[in-house]
This record gives structure tokens, C-alpha cells and sequence, in this order.
């Protein structure tokens, strides 16, 4: 691809928390039922001895909710553990239409987009829910922490999405809602973006769409 003058020719996005965000209703209520803080079980859920090797593809949904339960144990019965941890993993989830069709105006431009997510095993069967795969999808290629075995901000995740979207790394925009993704990318000279909301996407998009 030939840049014409753009300050990038791909557009790598995260996922969670710049395109999708979850409905914790549900889960707040249980935990609000067992006498928990809120925010109690996402935080067991997400610390790195039990959230990475989900991530990397190590372990299953079912182990997960286990490790989950075991953080908890201390706070509520082993079975409300469970049901917390089951309730977090099938919590339901929504695109941001906004993001959505900013994406769709970039591969509109002739840019391809791709995902780089730390992601669940299960990430392609949320993709087709959110309707972000198939026919009418929105990605050219999904980079995944599950199915490469590594993490962002492994230099791994950027270096493969750099070569599968065909372009040099210093030719990518990155964006991810964790700092420490972003400075991984930019290390790599890439243009990294701090996401917060869609406008921090539309300003620095703006000479495309």
C-alpha cells in the first residue's frame, strides 16, 4: 500500500474497552446479595495469576471460574464463588456503534483494520455476536493473545499484526485503553492512541474519515 501522504496505512484496535463493554448488572446485584464490594470479583478475575493464562489459551472457561472461586474463597461460600465467576464470564456484552462505524469508514479509506486483543478461547464466538466477523464484518484479521500464547505487551502481538495487516510497524496506528499496550506499540515506532472515547479516535482519524 502506498501511504499518499497519511501518517499510517493499518489501524490496529483492542477490543475490550474501546470496541466492546459489558453489562455488569447482573453481577453487581450478586455481589451486592453476598455482601461484596463491588467490583470484588472482577478484580480476582483479572489479576495476572489468574487472568494471563486465560489469555494465553492455557486453561479453560470451567478452570477460570474455579481459579475464580479460589480467590473468593475467603469472602463467600465456594458455591457463590462459582456463580460469580459463571456470571462474569457469560456477562452480556455490546458494541460501541460509534467506534464501529469510525472502523468502517477506515477500511471505506482502503486501510485495513485488524484486532489485537488479549482474548478468551472463546473470542471468535463473541466476534459473530457482536457482528464483527463474516460477510458483513468489520476485521481484516484478528491477532489474539489465546491463539498466539502470549500477551500484549509482548512485542510478539504487534510484530504479527504488523506483518499480517502487510505493512511496516512504523506505517500502524494502535489503539488500546491500557497505557502500558500503547508504550509497547509506540516502542515499536508505531502511532499509538491513548483510547478514552470516541472522539479520541475521530480526532486522530479525522484525515481518513
Amino acid at each position: 500500500m502506498t501511504s499518499r501522504g497519511r501518517a499510517f496505512d493499518a489501524v490496529l484496535t483492542d477490543l475490550d474497552g474501546v470496541i466492546r463493554f459489558y453489562d455488569m448488572a447482573e453481577l453487581e446485584e450478586l455481589e451486592r446479595a453476598a455482601g461484596l464490594p463491588l467490583g470484588s470479583t472482577a478484580e480476582v478475575a483479572f489479576r495476572p495469576e489468574t487472568d494471563m493464562p486465560l489469555m494465553r489459551g492455557e486453561i479453560t472457561k470451567e478452570r477460570w471460574i474455579e481459579s475464580v472461586a479460589d480467590g473468593l474463597a475467603d469472602r463467600v461460600p465456594r458455591a457463590c464463588g462459582r456463580e460469580l465467576g459463571t456470571t462474569l464470564a457469560e456477562a452480556k456484552f455490546r458494541a460501541d456503534e460509534v467506534v464501529v462505524g469510525l472502523l468502517r469508514q477506515v477500511r471505506a479509506a482502503g486501510l485495513p483494520v485488524l484486532l489485537v486483543t488479549n482474548a478468551t478461547p472463546w473470542l471468535a464466538d463473541d466476534l459473530a455476536l457482536l457482528g464483527l466477523t463474516g460477510p458483513e464484518g468489520l476485521l481484516d484479521d484478528v491477532i489474539s493473545s489465546a491463539d498466539l500464547g502470549v500477551a500484549k505487551p509482548d512485542r510478539r502481538m504487534y510484530e504479527t499484526a504488523a506483518e499480517r495487516a502487510g505493512v511496516e510497524a512504523r506505517r500502524c496506528l494502535f489503539v488500546d485503553d491500557r497505557q502500558e499496550n500503547v508504550d509497547a506499540a509506540v516502542e515499536l515506532g508505531m502511532t499509538g492512541l491513548l483510547y478514552r472515547e470516541p472522539a479520541d479516535l475521530r480526532e486522530v482519524l479525522a484525515p481518513l474519515v
